[in-house]
Protein backbone atom coordinates (compact mmCIF):
# COMPACT_ATOMS: atom_id res chain seq x y z
CA UNK A 1 0.00 0.00 0.00
CA UNK A 2 1.34 3.36 -0.71
CA UNK A 3 -0.02 6.16 1.09
CA UNK A 4 0.74 9.18 -0.48
CA UNK A 5 -0.28 11.50 2.51
CA UNK A 6 -2.35 11.21 6.18
CA UNK A 7 -3.65 15.12 6.84
CA UNK A 8 -5.54 15.21 10.18
CA UNK A 9 -8.30 17.78 11.13
CA UNK A 10 -10.38 18.60 13.79
CA UNK A 11 -14.12 17.92 13.46
CA UNK A 12 -16.14 18.68 16.83
CA UNK A 13 -13.16 17.66 18.91
CA UNK A 14 -12.60 14.71 17.24
CA UNK A 15 -9.31 14.07 15.49
CA UNK A 16 -10.06 12.63 12.37
CA UNK A 17 -7.41 11.96 9.09
CA UNK A 18 -7.41 11.96 5.26
CA UNK A 19 -6.00 8.64 4.59
CA UNK A 20 -5.02 9.46 1.01
CA UNK A 21 -4.08 6.06 -1.12
CA UNK A 22 -2.84 5.56 -4.50
CA UNK A 23 -3.83 2.64 -6.66
CA UNK A 24 -2.15 1.80 -9.88
CA UNK A 25 -4.06 -0.97 -11.38
CA UNK A 26 -2.67 -3.32 -14.05
CA UNK A 27 -1.37 -6.74 -15.50
CA UNK A 28 1.60 -8.65 -13.89
CA UNK A 29 3.14 -12.11 -14.22
CA UNK A 30 2.95 -13.67 -10.70
CA UNK A 31 3.45 -17.13 -9.00
CA UNK A 32 0.53 -17.25 -6.04
CA UNK A 33 0.00 -20.63 -5.78
CA UNK A 34 3.39 -22.13 -5.88
CA UNK A 35 3.03 -23.92 -8.88
CA UNK A 36 1.61 -21.62 -11.55
CA UNK A 37 3.11 -18.95 -12.92
CA UNK A 38 -0.08 -16.86 -14.80
CA UNK A 39 -1.63 -12.77 -16.05
CA UNK A 40 -3.20 -11.42 -13.09
CA UNK A 41 -4.36 -7.96 -12.07
CA UNK A 42 -2.68 -5.92 -9.56
CA UNK A 43 -1.60 -3.03 -7.77
CA UNK A 44 1.38 -0.81 -8.08
CA UNK A 45 2.96 -3.73 -9.51
CA UNK A 46 2.20 -6.24 -6.40
CA UNK A 47 -0.11 -8.92 -5.51
CA UNK A 48 -1.52 -9.25 -2.91
CA UNK A 49 -3.21 -5.59 -2.74
CA UNK A 50 -1.25 -4.94 1.13
CA UNK A 51 -4.39 -3.93 3.28
CA UNK A 52 -5.94 -0.18 4.31
CA UNK A 53 -6.12 0.60 7.33
CA UNK A 54 -8.35 3.94 8.74
CA UNK A 55 -10.37 4.75 11.76
CA UNK A 56 -14.11 5.64 11.75
CA UNK A 57 -14.66 9.28 10.91
CA UNK A 58 -11.49 9.31 8.76
CA UNK A 59 -12.09 9.91 5.01
CA UNK A 60 -10.35 7.86 2.64
CA UNK A 61 -9.27 9.11 -0.62
CA UNK A 62 -8.64 6.11 -2.67
CA UNK A 63 -6.49 7.60 -6.20
CA UNK A 64 -7.29 5.37 -8.90
CA UNK A 65 -5.14 4.67 -11.93
CA UNK A 66 -6.30 2.36 -14.99
CA UNK A 67 -3.16 0.74 -16.47
CA UNK A 68 -5.57 -1.97 -18.12
CA UNK A 69 -6.59 -2.54 -21.73
CA UNK A 70 -10.48 -2.57 -20.87
CA UNK A 71 -12.42 -0.38 -18.19
CA UNK A 72 -12.04 -1.00 -14.32
CA UNK A 73 -14.28 -0.09 -10.76
CA UNK A 74 -14.21 -0.37 -7.00
CA UNK A 75 -16.33 -1.45 -4.78
CA UNK A 76 -15.42 -0.78 -0.86
CA UNK A 77 -17.67 -3.86 0.25
CA UNK A 78 -19.71 -3.41 3.54
CA UNK A 79 -19.55 0.38 3.50
CA UNK A 80 -23.15 2.41 3.32
CA UNK A 81 -22.21 5.17 1.35
CA UNK A 82 -24.99 7.36 3.17
CA UNK A 83 -25.39 10.21 0.52
CA UNK A 84 -22.32 8.43 -1.88
CA UNK A 85 -24.53 6.41 -3.47
CA UNK A 86 -22.24 7.29 -6.88
CA UNK A 87 -19.41 5.57 -5.41
CA UNK A 88 -20.40 2.38 -4.87
CA UNK A 89 -18.43 1.08 -7.66
CA UNK A 90 -20.64 -1.28 -9.52
CA UNK A 91 -20.06 -0.50 -13.33
CA UNK A 92 -22.84 0.05 -15.37
CA UNK A 93 -25.08 0.02 -11.93
CA UNK A 94 -23.55 3.20 -10.39
CA UNK A 95 -21.05 4.23 -12.22
CA UNK A 96 -19.52 3.96 -15.76
CA UNK A 97 -16.08 2.04 -15.59
CA UNK A 98 -13.14 4.22 -15.36
CA UNK A 99 -11.80 3.59 -18.49
CA UNK A 100 -8.03 2.43 -19.95
CA UNK A 101 -5.39 5.45 -19.32
CA UNK A 102 -7.86 7.28 -17.00
CA UNK A 103 -7.95 8.30 -13.58
CA UNK A 104 -10.31 8.92 -10.74
CA UNK A 105 -10.73 9.00 -7.19
CA UNK A 106 -13.43 7.30 -4.93
CA UNK A 107 -13.68 9.27 -1.38
CA UNK A 108 -14.97 7.07 1.13
CA UNK A 109 -16.58 8.96 4.58
CA UNK A 110 -15.37 6.12 7.29
CA UNK A 111 -18.68 5.62 9.23
CA UNK A 112 -18.25 2.68 10.53
CA UNK A 113 -16.17 0.12 12.31
CA UNK A 114 -15.06 -3.43 11.71
CA UNK A 115 -13.53 -5.42 8.94
CA UNK A 116 -14.24 -4.76 5.21
CA UNK A 117 -12.34 -4.66 1.71
CA UNK A 118 -12.03 -3.18 -1.67
CA UNK A 119 -12.46 -4.89 -4.67
CA UNK A 120 -13.17 -4.90 -8.96
CA UNK A 121 -16.76 -4.15 -9.91
CA UNK A 122 -16.49 -4.35 -13.34
CA UNK A 123 -15.90 -7.50 -15.59
CA UNK A 124 -15.43 -9.69 -12.75
CA UNK A 125 -11.83 -8.40 -12.11
CA UNK A 126 -12.12 -9.29 -8.92
CA UNK A 127 -11.69 -12.73 -9.66
CA UNK A 128 -8.12 -12.07 -11.06
CA UNK A 129 -6.37 -10.33 -8.08
CA UNK A 130 -8.50 -6.73 -7.79
CA UNK A 131 -9.14 -7.83 -4.27
CA UNK A 132 -8.05 -6.45 -0.91
CA UNK A 133 -8.70 -5.97 2.88
CA UNK A 134 -9.91 -2.55 4.70
CA UNK A 135 -9.60 -2.23 8.19
CA UNK A 136 -11.98 0.25 9.88
CA UNK A 137 -10.55 0.56 13.78
CA UNK A 138 -12.68 2.22 16.29
CA UNK A 139 -12.02 5.50 17.79
CA UNK A 140 -12.38 4.73 21.11
CA UNK A 141 -11.59 1.79 23.08
CA UNK A 142 -13.59 -1.35 21.23
CA UNK A 143 -16.65 -2.97 23.58
CA UNK A 144 -14.27 -5.83 23.80
CA UNK A 145 -10.31 -6.66 25.37
CA UNK A 146 -7.96 -7.65 23.84
CA UNK A 147 -3.64 -7.00 23.73
CA UNK A 148 -3.28 -7.66 19.90
CA UNK A 149 -4.82 -8.60 16.70
CA UNK A 150 -4.13 -10.65 13.21
CA UNK A 151 -5.74 -10.34 9.84
CA UNK A 152 -6.27 -13.60 7.68
CA UNK A 153 -7.21 -12.89 3.79
CA UNK A 154 -8.83 -15.96 1.99
CA UNK A 155 -8.75 -16.42 -1.60
CA UNK A 156 -9.29 -19.42 -4.01
CA UNK A 157 -6.96 -18.62 -6.90
CA UNK A 158 -7.44 -20.93 -10.26
CA UNK A 159 -4.93 -21.52 -13.16
CA UNK A 160 -6.95 -19.90 -15.25
CA UNK A 161 -8.07 -16.18 -15.75
CA UNK A 162 -11.94 -15.80 -15.16
CA UNK A 163 -12.79 -14.57 -18.62
CA UNK A 164 -11.89 -18.33 -19.97
CA UNK A 165 -14.15 -20.06 -17.44
CA UNK A 166 -16.88 -17.87 -18.13
CA UNK A 167 -16.65 -18.04 -22.09
CA UNK A 168 -16.61 -22.09 -21.46
CA UNK A 169 -19.70 -21.94 -19.18
CA UNK A 170 -21.60 -19.51 -21.09
CA UNK A 171 -20.83 -21.75 -24.80
CA UNK A 172 -24.43 -22.97 -25.38
CA UNK A 173 -22.32 -25.32 -27.83
CA UNK A 174 -20.38 -26.52 -24.18
CA UNK A 175 -21.59 -28.81 -22.25
CA UNK A 176 -23.04 -27.39 -18.75
CA UNK A 177 -22.21 -27.74 -15.92
CA UNK A 178 -18.81 -27.30 -17.39
CA UNK A 179 -15.68 -29.73 -15.65
CA UNK A 180 -15.34 -28.37 -12.18
CA UNK A 181 -12.25 -26.34 -11.66
CA UNK A 182 -9.82 -26.74 -8.49
CA UNK A 183 -8.79 -23.27 -6.62
CA UNK A 184 -5.74 -23.60 -4.58
CA UNK A 185 -6.01 -21.72 -0.99
CA UNK A 186 -4.47 -18.62 -0.90
CA UNK A 187 -4.07 -17.09 2.77
CA UNK A 188 -2.80 -13.63 3.33
CA UNK A 189 -2.16 -13.72 -0.77
CA UNK A 190 0.27 -16.70 -0.25
CA UNK A 191 0.19 -20.41 -0.85
CA UNK A 192 -2.05 -21.53 2.67
CA UNK A 193 0.62 -24.13 4.12
CA UNK A 194 3.45 -20.78 3.91
CA UNK A 195 1.40 -17.67 5.12
CA UNK A 196 2.91 -16.16 8.29
CA UNK A 197 2.74 -17.74 11.57
CA UNK A 198 0.69 -15.96 14.60
CA UNK A 199 2.94 -14.87 17.55
CA UNK A 200 0.62 -15.66 20.94
CA UNK A 201 1.89 -15.03 24.27
CA UNK A 202 0.40 -17.07 27.18
CA UNK A 203 -2.48 -15.53 29.04
CA UNK A 204 -3.07 -12.57 26.08
CA UNK A 205 -5.88 -12.20 24.18
CA UNK A 206 -5.48 -11.58 20.71
CA UNK A 207 -9.05 -10.72 17.69
CA UNK A 208 -8.51 -12.26 14.58
CA UNK A 209 -10.17 -10.54 11.05
CA UNK A 210 -11.19 -13.29 8.62
CA UNK A 211 -11.59 -11.84 5.27
CA UNK A 212 -13.10 -14.44 2.27
CA UNK A 213 -12.42 -12.56 -0.60
CA UNK A 214 -12.46 -15.65 -2.90
CA UNK A 215 -14.33 -16.21 -6.27
CA UNK A 216 -16.32 -19.48 -5.83
CA UNK A 217 -15.05 -21.56 -2.41
CA UNK A 218 -16.13 -21.46 1.22
CA UNK A 219 -13.29 -21.51 3.95
CA UNK A 220 -13.57 -23.64 7.14
CA UNK A 221 -11.16 -21.97 10.01
CA UNK A 222 -10.89 -23.69 13.05
CA UNK A 223 -7.56 -23.39 15.94
CA UNK A 224 -7.85 -26.86 17.05
CA UNK A 225 -6.86 -26.76 20.65
CA UNK A 226 -8.71 -22.84 21.41
CA UNK A 227 -12.15 -21.95 21.06
CA UNK A 228 -13.23 -18.88 19.32
CA UNK A 229 -15.57 -15.95 20.54
CA UNK A 230 -17.33 -14.57 17.29
CA UNK A 231 -17.54 -10.62 18.11
CA UNK A 232 -18.16 -9.33 14.23
CA UNK A 233 -19.99 -10.31 11.10
CA UNK A 234 -19.57 -7.86 8.03
CA UNK A 235 -18.49 -5.24 10.25
CA UNK A 236 -21.57 -5.57 12.89
CA UNK A 237 -20.41 -6.10 16.55
CA UNK A 238 -22.02 -9.11 18.17
CA UNK A 239 -22.00 -10.38 21.65
CA UNK A 240 -19.91 -12.76 22.37
CA UNK A 241 -20.49 -16.11 20.92
CA UNK A 242 -18.19 -19.61 21.44
CA UNK A 243 -17.76 -22.08 18.38
CA UNK A 244 -14.82 -24.01 17.41
CA UNK A 245 -15.38 -23.25 13.82
CA UNK A 246 -16.60 -20.98 11.25
CA UNK A 247 -17.83 -21.85 7.37
CA UNK A 248 -16.98 -18.48 5.61
CA UNK A 249 -18.52 -17.82 2.29
CA UNK A 250 -17.44 -16.03 -0.06
CA UNK A 251 -17.24 -11.97 0.89
CA UNK A 252 -18.18 -12.33 4.48
CA UNK A 253 -16.21 -11.47 7.66
CA UNK A 254 -15.79 -12.44 10.96
CA UNK A 255 -13.58 -11.42 14.08
CA UNK A 256 -12.93 -13.67 16.57
CA UNK A 257 -11.48 -13.42 20.25
CA UNK A 258 -9.11 -16.35 20.66
CA UNK A 259 -7.78 -16.08 24.45
CA UNK A 260 -4.14 -17.76 24.89
CA UNK A 261 -3.03 -20.14 26.95
CA UNK A 262 -1.38 -19.73 30.63
CA UNK A 263 1.27 -21.97 29.58
CA UNK A 264 3.66 -21.56 26.80
CA UNK A 265 4.10 -25.42 26.57
CA UNK A 266 3.20 -26.44 22.87
CA UNK A 267 2.85 -24.38 20.16
CA UNK A 268 -0.44 -24.79 17.52
CA UNK A 269 -1.64 -25.38 14.17
CA UNK A 270 -4.49 -23.06 12.80
CA UNK A 271 -6.68 -25.01 9.49
CA UNK A 272 -8.33 -23.21 7.04
CA UNK A 273 -10.10 -26.14 4.55
CA UNK A 274 -10.70 -24.46 1.11
CA UNK A 275 -14.47 -26.49 -0.23
CA UNK A 276 -17.57 -25.84 -1.76
CA UNK A 277 -20.45 -28.39 -1.05
CA UNK A 278 -21.66 -28.68 -5.26
CA UNK A 279 -18.37 -30.04 -6.05
CA UNK A 280 -17.62 -33.76 -5.09
CA UNK A 281 -14.37 -34.79 -3.53
CA UNK A 282 -11.59 -35.69 -5.33
CA UNK A 283 -8.44 -36.71 -3.75
CA UNK A 284 -5.62 -33.91 -3.67
CA UNK A 285 -7.63 -31.52 -5.82
CA UNK A 286 -10.99 -30.82 -2.79
CA UNK A 287 -10.85 -30.07 -0.58
CA UNK A 288 -7.80 -28.91 0.16
CA UNK A 289 -6.24 -28.40 3.87
CA UNK A 290 -4.08 -25.65 5.20
CA UNK A 291 -2.29 -25.28 8.18
CA UNK A 292 -0.58 -22.35 9.96
CA UNK A 293 1.21 -21.95 13.45
CA UNK A 294 0.41 -20.35 16.41
CA UNK A 295 3.72 -19.69 17.65
CA UNK A 296 3.76 -19.58 21.62
CA UNK A 297 7.15 -20.31 21.89
CA UNK A 298 9.68 -21.19 19.54
CA UNK A 299 11.10 -24.76 19.60
CA UNK A 300 8.05 -26.04 21.82
CA UNK A 301 6.63 -29.02 19.98
CA UNK A 302 3.68 -29.12 18.42
CA UNK A 303 0.43 -30.12 20.52
CA UNK A 304 -1.57 -33.35 19.17
CA UNK A 305 -4.99 -32.78 19.33
CA UNK A 306 -6.35 -35.11 16.65
CA UNK A 307 -8.97 -34.61 14.32
CA UNK A 308 -11.44 -32.12 16.23
CA UNK A 309 -14.03 -32.26 13.25
CA UNK A 310 -14.36 -35.95 14.14
CA UNK A 311 -15.74 -34.93 17.61
CA UNK A 312 -19.56 -34.81 18.38
CA UNK A 313 -19.51 -31.87 20.47
CA UNK A 314 -17.57 -29.72 17.30
CA UNK A 315 -19.54 -26.93 17.25
CA UNK A 316 -20.13 -24.43 13.75
CA UNK A 317 -21.24 -21.34 13.55
CA UNK A 318 -24.70 -21.10 12.47
CA UNK A 319 -25.02 -17.13 12.37
CA UNK A 320 -28.83 -16.70 13.33
CA UNK A 321 -27.96 -17.61 16.76
CA UNK A 322 -25.49 -14.74 17.04
CA UNK A 323 -27.05 -11.54 18.88
CA UNK A 324 -26.52 -8.18 17.87
CA UNK A 325 -24.55 -6.07 20.38
CA UNK A 326 -26.63 -3.43 20.46
CA UNK A 327 -29.70 -5.01 20.68
CA UNK A 328 -31.69 -3.50 17.99
CA UNK A 329 -35.06 -5.32 17.79
CA UNK A 330 -36.38 -7.11 14.94
CA UNK A 331 -37.60 -4.48 12.50
CA UNK A 332 -41.52 -4.94 11.82
CA UNK A 333 -42.08 -5.40 8.08
CA UNK A 334 -44.46 -3.21 5.89
CA UNK A 335 -43.72 -4.72 2.72
CA UNK A 336 -42.82 -8.93 1.80
CA UNK A 337 -40.67 -9.25 -1.62
CA UNK A 338 -40.33 -13.26 -3.06
CA UNK A 339 -37.14 -13.76 -4.75
CA UNK A 340 -36.63 -17.14 -6.07
CA UNK A 341 -33.15 -18.31 -6.87
CA UNK A 342 -32.35 -20.29 -9.26
CA UNK A 343 -30.95 -21.71 -13.03
CA UNK A 344 -32.94 -22.27 -16.31
CA UNK A 345 -32.77 -23.42 -20.08
CA UNK A 346 -32.76 -19.92 -21.84
CA UNK A 347 -33.64 -19.97 -25.81
CA UNK A 348 -30.38 -18.98 -26.32
CA UNK A 349 -29.22 -22.46 -25.77
CA UNK A 350 -27.52 -21.39 -22.48
CA UNK A 351 -27.86 -22.35 -18.68
CA UNK A 352 -28.83 -19.19 -16.96
CA UNK A 353 -28.94 -17.94 -13.36
CA UNK A 354 -32.25 -15.68 -12.68
CA UNK A 355 -33.95 -13.91 -10.21
CA UNK A 356 -37.85 -14.75 -10.65
CA UNK A 357 -36.89 -16.29 -14.01
CA UNK A 358 -35.30 -13.10 -15.55
CA UNK A 359 -31.66 -13.58 -16.02
CA UNK A 360 -29.54 -9.55 -15.33
CA UNK A 361 -28.18 -8.41 -18.05
CA UNK A 362 -26.65 -4.53 -17.49
CA UNK A 363 -28.71 -1.64 -19.00
CA UNK A 364 -27.14 0.55 -21.64
CA UNK A 365 -27.44 3.44 -19.28
CA UNK A 366 -26.14 3.00 -15.69
CA UNK A 367 -29.26 2.84 -13.41
CA UNK A 368 -28.21 5.64 -11.10
CA UNK A 369 -28.34 7.93 -14.14
CA UNK A 370 -31.52 6.70 -15.49
CA UNK A 371 -32.63 7.12 -11.49
CA UNK A 372 -31.57 10.87 -11.78
CA UNK A 373 -32.43 11.96 -15.60
CA UNK A 374 -36.14 10.32 -15.54
CA UNK A 375 -38.16 13.06 -13.24
CA UNK A 376 -41.88 10.94 -12.59
CA UNK A 377 -40.80 7.68 -14.31
CA UNK A 378 -37.86 6.91 -12.31
CA UNK A 379 -40.40 5.30 -9.75
CA UNK A 380 -41.64 2.86 -12.40
CA UNK A 381 -39.48 -0.25 -12.27
CA UNK A 382 -40.31 -0.58 -16.25
CA UNK A 383 -37.89 2.19 -16.77
CA UNK A 384 -34.81 0.24 -16.03
CA UNK A 385 -35.34 -2.22 -18.63
CA UNK A 386 -36.10 -5.67 -18.96
CA UNK A 387 -33.34 -7.44 -17.68
CA UNK A 388 -32.53 -4.56 -14.60
CA UNK A 389 -34.40 -7.09 -12.21
CA UNK A 390 -35.27 -3.15 -10.79
CA UNK A 391 -37.25 -2.82 -7.35
CA UNK A 392 -37.78 0.49 -6.55
CA UNK A 393 -38.45 1.09 -2.54
CA UNK A 394 -39.31 4.51 -0.81
CA UNK A 395 -37.22 5.34 2.35
CA UNK A 396 -38.36 4.49 5.40
CA UNK A 397 -39.89 1.14 3.81
CA UNK A 398 -39.32 -2.17 6.34
CA UNK A 399 -38.84 -4.54 4.04
CA UNK A 400 -38.73 -7.99 4.26
CA UNK A 401 -37.31 -10.23 1.89
CA UNK A 402 -37.63 -14.11 1.29
CA UNK A 403 -35.00 -15.72 -0.43
CA UNK A 404 -35.32 -19.00 -2.03
CA UNK A 405 -32.39 -21.21 -3.51
CA UNK A 406 -34.85 -24.45 -5.10
CA UNK A 407 -31.95 -26.55 -6.00
CA UNK A 408 -28.83 -27.94 -4.87
CA UNK A 409 -26.84 -24.84 -4.80
CA UNK A 410 -25.60 -22.21 -1.56
CA UNK A 411 -25.62 -18.18 -2.66
CA UNK A 412 -23.76 -16.06 -0.59
CA UNK A 413 -26.18 -13.04 -1.34
CA UNK A 414 -24.60 -9.65 -0.80
CA UNK A 415 -26.60 -6.44 -0.81
CA UNK A 416 -24.60 -3.42 -1.04
CA UNK A 417 -24.65 -0.03 1.06
CA UNK A 418 -26.61 -1.46 3.91
CA UNK A 419 -26.80 -4.64 6.03
CA UNK A 420 -29.68 -6.29 7.01
CA UNK A 421 -30.96 -8.10 9.69
CA UNK A 422 -31.63 -12.19 9.63
CA UNK A 423 -34.63 -13.38 10.44
CA UNK A 424 -35.28 -16.98 9.55
CA UNK A 425 -33.88 -20.09 7.57
CA UNK A 426 -36.38 -22.96 6.75
CA UNK A 427 -36.66 -25.60 3.94
CA UNK A 428 -37.93 -24.02 0.19
CA UNK A 429 -41.55 -24.37 -1.09
CA UNK A 430 -40.39 -26.09 -4.14
CA UNK A 431 -42.54 -27.83 -6.70
CA UNK A 432 -40.08 -30.52 -7.12
CA UNK A 433 -38.72 -32.82 -4.34
CA UNK A 434 -35.99 -32.45 -2.37
CA UNK A 435 -32.48 -34.86 -2.12
CA UNK A 436 -33.15 -36.87 0.81
CA UNK A 437 -30.38 -35.56 2.60
CA UNK A 438 -32.41 -32.03 2.31
CA UNK A 439 -35.70 -33.33 3.35
CA UNK A 440 -35.07 -32.95 7.00
CA UNK A 441 -34.51 -29.63 7.48
CA UNK A 442 -35.91 -27.51 9.86
CA UNK A 443 -37.17 -23.88 10.72
CA UNK A 444 -34.42 -21.70 12.41
CA UNK A 445 -35.46 -18.37 13.69
CA UNK A 446 -33.33 -15.52 15.73
CA UNK A 447 -34.49 -15.75 19.17
CA UNK A 448 -33.59 -12.00 19.93
CA UNK A 449 -31.72 -9.24 18.88
CA UNK A 450 -31.33 -10.68 15.29
CA UNK A 451 -28.23 -10.31 14.08
CA UNK A 452 -27.39 -7.93 10.85
CA UNK A 453 -24.89 -8.49 7.88
CA UNK A 454 -24.69 -7.48 4.56
CA UNK A 455 -23.92 -11.07 2.60
CA UNK A 456 -26.12 -14.14 3.68
CA UNK A 457 -25.50 -17.84 2.71
CA UNK A 458 -28.92 -19.18 1.30
CA UNK A 459 -28.64 -22.62 1.75
CA UNK A 460 -29.45 -25.16 -0.71
CA UNK A 461 -33.63 -26.17 -0.84
CA UNK A 462 -33.82 -23.57 1.27
CA UNK A 463 -34.83 -20.02 1.87
CA UNK A 464 -33.06 -17.08 4.02
CA UNK A 465 -35.59 -14.55 5.30
CA UNK A 466 -33.95 -11.15 6.20
CA UNK A 467 -35.38 -7.46 7.01
CA UNK A 468 -34.06 -3.99 6.10
CA UNK A 469 -34.67 -0.07 5.85
CA UNK A 470 -34.97 1.84 2.10
CA UNK A 471 -32.49 4.54 2.12
CA UNK A 472 -32.10 6.73 -0.75
CA UNK A 473 -29.40 4.92 -2.94
CA UNK A 474 -29.10 2.42 -5.63
CA UNK A 475 -28.22 -0.57 -3.88
CA UNK A 476 -27.09 -4.02 -6.33
CA UNK A 477 -27.87 -7.55 -5.14
CA UNK A 478 -26.32 -10.31 -6.59
CA UNK A 479 -24.80 -13.91 -5.66
CA UNK A 480 -20.99 -13.14 -4.73
CA UNK A 481 -19.70 -16.51 -6.58
CA UNK A 482 -18.45 -14.41 -9.42
CA UNK A 483 -19.58 -16.91 -12.24
CA UNK A 484 -22.92 -17.15 -10.98
CA UNK A 485 -23.58 -13.04 -11.34
CA UNK A 486 -21.74 -13.26 -14.40
CA UNK A 487 -24.64 -15.99 -15.16
CA UNK A 488 -26.99 -13.43 -14.38
CA UNK A 489 -28.12 -13.70 -10.62
CA UNK A 490 -28.82 -10.22 -9.58
CA UNK A 491 -31.16 -7.69 -9.14
CA UNK A 492 -31.12 -3.38 -8.34
CA UNK A 493 -33.09 -2.05 -5.56
CA UNK A 494 -33.94 1.77 -6.92
CA UNK A 495 -34.39 3.41 -3.48
CA UNK A 496 -36.32 6.63 -3.18
CA UNK A 497 -35.24 7.88 -6.50
CA UNK A 498 -37.17 11.44 -6.03
CA UNK A 499 -35.14 11.99 -3.50
CA UNK A 500 -31.85 11.13 -5.18
CA UNK A 501 -32.81 13.63 -7.87
CA UNK A 502 -33.03 16.30 -5.43
CA UNK A 503 -30.34 15.59 -3.10
CA UNK A 504 -27.40 13.73 -5.24
CA UNK A 505 -24.24 15.59 -6.85
CA UNK A 506 -22.45 13.63 -8.49
CA UNK A 507 -18.88 14.90 -10.16
CA UNK A 508 -18.53 15.87 -13.88
CA UNK A 509 -15.72 13.46 -13.95
CA UNK A 510 -18.05 10.64 -13.79
CA UNK A 511 -19.94 11.87 -16.65
CA UNK A 512 -17.02 12.58 -18.81
CA UNK A 513 -16.05 8.82 -18.16
CA UNK A 514 -19.34 7.92 -19.65
CA UNK A 515 -18.79 9.87 -22.85
CA UNK A 516 -15.49 9.04 -23.57
CA UNK A 517 -17.16 5.40 -23.70
CA UNK A 518 -19.94 6.37 -25.84
CA UNK A 519 -22.08 5.54 -22.64
CA UNK A 520 -25.26 7.45 -22.30
CA UNK A 521 -25.40 9.36 -19.03
CA UNK A 522 -29.13 9.77 -18.96
CA UNK A 523 -32.65 8.15 -20.17
CA UNK A 524 -33.82 4.98 -19.66
CA UNK A 525 -31.96 1.71 -19.66
CA UNK A 526 -31.74 2.08 -23.40
CA UNK A 527 -30.86 5.98 -23.26
CA UNK A 528 -34.10 6.66 -24.15
CA UNK A 529 -36.58 8.91 -23.18
CA UNK A 530 -39.79 7.25 -21.72
CA UNK A 531 -40.25 3.29 -21.85
CA UNK A 532 -39.08 3.42 -25.58
CA UNK A 533 -36.30 0.47 -25.36
CA UNK A 534 -35.02 0.69 -29.12
CA UNK A 535 -31.80 -0.74 -29.80
CA UNK A 536 -31.79 -2.83 -26.50
CA UNK A 537 -32.08 -6.77 -27.30
CA UNK A 538 -34.73 -8.70 -26.03
CA UNK A 539 -34.72 -10.65 -22.87
CA UNK A 540 -33.99 -14.45 -23.53
CA UNK A 541 -37.56 -16.82 -22.33
CA UNK A 542 -37.13 -19.65 -20.55
CA UNK A 543 -37.07 -22.88 -21.99
CA UNK A 544 -37.32 -25.22 -19.28
CA UNK A 545 -36.89 -25.64 -15.86
CA UNK A 546 -34.44 -28.21 -14.39
CA UNK A 547 -35.92 -29.73 -11.76
CA UNK A 548 -34.45 -29.65 -7.94
CA UNK A 549 -31.76 -32.49 -8.54
CA UNK A 550 -30.14 -30.87 -11.41
CA UNK A 551 -26.01 -30.56 -10.86
CA UNK A 552 -25.37 -26.74 -10.64
CA UNK A 553 -21.98 -27.54 -10.52
CA UNK A 554 -20.10 -24.73 -11.94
Amino acid sequence: MHISSVLYTCVSGILAARVVVDWNIGYISVNRDGYNLRRAIGVNGMLPIPPIEATIGDTLELNVYNGLDKSTSLHAHGLFQTNTTHMDGPAMINQCGIPPGESFTYTYYLEQTGTFWIHGHDKHEISDGLRGALVIHDREQPPFEYEDEYLLTFEDWFREEFAEREMITLDPNQPFPPPHGYAFGLINGVNGNITQTMQFEKGKSYRIRLVNMGDLNWFQFSLPGHSMEVIEIDGEYTKPHVVDGIDIAPAQRYSVLVHAHNTDEFNYRFNATIHAEFIPPKQGLTPRVYTGHIVYKHGAPFKDVGNPYASSGFKWLDDIELHALDEQPALEPTRQIYLDLGNNLYNTGQRLDHINNSTFKAPKTPILYTALSMGELAIDPQVYGPQSNAIVLQQGEVVEVVLNSFNAMPHPIHIHSRNFQIIEYGPADSLFAPPPEFQNMTVRSYTSAPPRRDTITVPSFSYAKIRFTGKVAVSLMHCHLSIHMAMGMAAVFVESPDMLQETLDVPEKMFEMCRKQGIPTCGNAAGNQGLDFTGLPNPPSVVERPNAGFPQNH
